[in-house]
């Protein structure tokens, strides 16, 4: 049976995002750290790292491709802003998204709960303004 996560009334979406950030992170990483062991080492260049890019079979080059976006969300957590992301946002809906799956039921639960908030005050998956 499923229950609703409880979440103390005082919380508000800005407290549980910051009680959330270091356990999304922390997962975050972790995904991160499990691609680069899979896949061959990375160069540094911009010229090696297109000639590897372009070594990769479909399976690496999709993993490579999650591997940059969780490298961005790690970085948007600790304060460098993502592209595409606000930069106002520090518990974007991406990072939830990356991190569903891979968290413990007490972390799941909250952000259930942070969800909720940020759907009933209107905060949801907000975007970068475009330039």
């Amino acid at each position: 049976m499923a229950t609703t996560p409880t979440v103390p009334a005082t919380d508000t979406a800005a407290e549980l995002a910051a009680q959330l950030r270091i356990p999304v992170w922390n997962v975050l990483a972790e995904r991160a750290e499990a691609l680069r062991r899979d896949l061959p080492p990375r160069p540094e260049s911009g010229l090696g790292r297109y000639e590897w890019l372009r070594s990769l079979d479909p399976e690496q080059a999709r993993e490579a491709a999650l591997l940059d976006r969780l490298e961005a969300l790690c970085g948007h957590l600790t304060g460098c802003p993502a592209p595409g992301l606000a930069a106002d946002d520090l518990l974007p809906e991406a990072a939830l998204q990356e991190a569903d799956g891979f968290t413990t039921a007490g972390t799941a639960d909250l952000m259930t709960a942070l969800r909720a908030l940020r759907c009933r005050s209107g905060i949801e998956g907000r975007r970068a303004p475009a330039t």
